[in-house]
């Protein structure tokens, strides 16, 4: 496929190349985009590959850290050796240092060219378990997590309120925001996604973090939700001059 027709590509010094579906794309020392030929630089340190319908972005490296950030949510996260994530949020900005030097890749991320699977009818059985419903209280325990990403006022871990002052921005106790954050916490634990509990069934201590994280790769929440804070509160404090 010519590069001017693939919809996802990565540009790298002012030059485009295409990243086709079920051809993973590498970048490193000597990958499908090579960067340089600097020693400290994994030969493949990172990967662009489709996977369920999604264009993921994993480190192959055993040492080194990629910062990928979008700009038009404000969002950033450290992909670290090993670990990997989805490409949701269209154009993105990988930057990583190897020994002396940085690196900025920009990615842009369209639809995976994949295949619909071939659906049977199945009789009897269990149900799967899909994404559970939210009730609208614990909708906004996630929204307002995520208020400062979403507004761009903010970057990663640091722009994540405290559960203290998330409850004060919806107006509530403490106890009620932990309880709802505890509810939704338990929802998604049990459909397998990670990060909501530590060993031993303990509450996970990131766990503010990964679920905006999960929020916003799903598309849980969005920018256009945020004026539903501002009702919340103003609902609240009217209730309290009653």
């Amino acid at each position: 496929m010519p590069p001017e027709m693939s919809t996802t590509f990565a540009e790298f010094c002012g030059e485009r190349f295409p990243v086709l579906s079920g051809h993973p794309f590498y970048i490193g020392r000597e990958a499908t985009l090579t960067v340089d030929d600097n020693p400290y630089l994994h030969r493949r340190f990172l990967v662009l590959h489709d996977e369920n319908g999604m264009w993921w972005l994993t480190n192959l490296g055993t040492h080194l850290s990629a910062t990928v950030t979008s700009a038009d949510l404000g969002f950033s996260a450290t992909l670290g050796p090993g670990a990997r994530m989805p490409l949701v949020f269209g154009r993105t900005s990988i930057v990583f240092t190897a020994g002396p030097t940085t690196y900025e890749v920009q990615v842009q991320a369209g639809s995976p060219n994949v295949s619909a699977p071939t659906v049977e009818h199945l009789v009897g059985g269990d149900t799967t378990r899909g994404v559970p419903n939210f009730t609208d209280s614990q909708r906004l325990a996630i929204l307002v997590l995520a208020e400062a990403i979403l507004k761009r006022d903010g970057t990663g871990a640091s722009a994540i309120p405290s559960s203290a002052k998330a409850a004060a921005r919806l107006g509530w106790s403490l106890t009620k925001f932990n309880r709802k954050l505890d509810n939704v916490c338990d929802k998604l634990d049990m459909i397998g996604v990670s990060g909501m509990r530590a060993g031993g069934g303990k509450l996970a201590t990131n766990r503010r973090l990964r679920l905006v994280e999960y929020a916003l790769s799903t598309r849980l929440i969005s920018r256009g939700d945020l004026g539903l804070l501002d009702e919340e509160y103003a609902r609240n404090q009217g209730s309290d001059l009653q």
